[in-house]
């Protein structure tokens, strides 16, 4: 592990994201890595290798924004949001929170910072407790953060369900009782029920029917605008993270290779990962997607147990150069706070 960062000579040391004299950054994210060791045998058992599953990860984020974090199913990006809240432990590098470094945090300390990060999960059928009525579900944060108790508990309940468009009587009701929309605002309203100030969005919307998503979308926006809130969005889906975020960080086999604004990203991608991507969500407008450019990528994504020399990216990539096959790019600022890791660029 290495030390906090507390001092802004601590900071300055640290890998390069992007930097804005006016505004502090409310989470900063530095050279994180979580490997999941393999092992072998029964009653001795031999770790042999590790899973890569995030392996050198920065960024910033800062105050009453959404960064998305978009790439393939598999690419570490649920694992990147689960070690930020220290759901899981990471093997190594920085989650600093409002100057404290998670990371570094004992279990009770670690405890008392859980109200002011809260993550919304990917299954609303899985994330609910089955034999736990709505009301106990909502009002178990209140309960292990000792923040409400007796009547004034059952009406914060009630208005957080509200708040996020359930009838507030419903508390007494099953989770089997609701439909996905319906269970997915049910954890919406546990993860602001402690008035946190960052969540991790956990693909929230991607076990939902279509119809449903845009209005989960829409109470997330909603619910940002009134409270404050700080958001972590991952995603696989292009267009909702456009239409969400405010930057979007781009990751492939456990890296992050763009990063930048939203509309920067979508207009002017440099990274041939992110054009490819791109490149793949469709457009609305049957002219325009007739003569478009359709960027297929050979091959399939080497495993994260035994990740390509040098760039990542290599083995796929129809821009690659001999460099790209020995030695691993610079993560660096190309200017105005598009960040990239590619040779070609």
């Amino acid at each position: 592990m290495t030390t906090p960062v507390q001092t802004p000579d601590a900071t300055s040391a640290l890998p390069p994201t992007q930097t804005d004299a006016n505004n502090q950054a409310l989470l900063q994210v530095r050279g994180l890595k979580k490997y999941f060791p393999i092992t072998q045998g029964i009653l001795f058992q031999k770790k042999v290798a590790d899973v890569k599953a995030v392996d050198g990860v920065s960024f910033d984020v800062y105050p009453g924004e959404t960064l998305g974090l978009v790439g393939e199913s598999g690419c570490g990006k649920s694992t990147t949001g689960r070690t930020i809240l220290q759901l899981y432990r990471p093997t190594e590098g920085q989650v600093v929170f409002r100057g404290k470094d998670l990371a570094q945090l004992k279990s009770e300390d670690l405890r008392k910072m859980r109200s002011d990060m809260q993550m919304i999960f990917q299954d609303p059928y899985a994330s609910l407790n089955p034999r736990m009525t709505v009301g106990d579900i909502v009002a178990e944060p209140l309960e292990v953060h000792n923040i409400v108790k007796g009547k004034e508990k059952k009406d914060r309940v009630q208005e957080l369900l509200q708040i996020v468009g359930l009838n507030p009587y419903f508390i007494n009701r099953y989770p089997h009782e609701f439909s996905g929309g319906q269970r997915q605002r049910i954890g919406i309203a546990r993860a602001l029920a402690v008035n946190p100030d960052f969540i991790v969005c956990d693909e929230p919307i991607s076990a939902l029917d279509v119809s449903i998503q845009a209005q989960i979308i829409n109470l997330l926006e909603e619910l940002q605008e009134r409270f404050g809130l700080t958001y972590l969005f991952i995603a696989h889906d292009l267009s909702v993270v456009r239409h969400i975020s405010d930057r979007v960080a781009v990751m492939y086999l456990g890296k992050i290779v763009e990063l930048t604004d939203s509309k920067t990203l979508y207009e002017n991608p440099l990274h041939p990962y992110t054009r490819a991507l791109l490149s793949a969500v469709p457009i609305p407008d049957p002219l325009i997607e007739e003569k478009r450019e359709r960027i297929i990528l050979v091959g399939d994504v080497p495993s994260p147990v035994n990740p390509p020399k040098g760039c990542r990216f290599h083995t796929r990539c129809p821009l690659a150069i001999p460099i790209c096959k020995e030695v691993a790019p610079e993560w660096r600022d190309v200017g105005n706070g598009h960040f990239v890791e590619c040779h070609v660029v």
